[in-house]
């Protein structure tokens, strides 16, 4: 069975308790290293920044095609 967006959205929104005390145990300026990571060097801050950019970005796609779908706008 696929993903459906309501499991692709429970399985986001469970992972946020996890996230929350990892990045309260963390400093912003703590740097993660990951082989798969082309920066190699990214800290904390940069992260996040980038996870918001990242959600932000996918929301928006997921809104055209919602629009291309149904035809119904956002709120704009």
């Amino acid at each position: 069975m696929g993903r459906t967006p309501r499991r692709a959205c429970a399985s986001y929104e469970a992972s946020a308790p996890e996230a929350t005390r990892f990045v309260a145990a963390a400093s912003w300026d703590d740097v993660g290293r990951h082989p798969g990571c082309r920066s190699g060097n990214a800290n904390l801050r940069w992260m996040l920044i980038h996870l918001v950019e990242e959600t932000g970005r996918h929301a928006g796609h997921a809104s055209i095609v919602r629009e291309l779908l149904d035809g119904a706008k956002g709120y704009h």
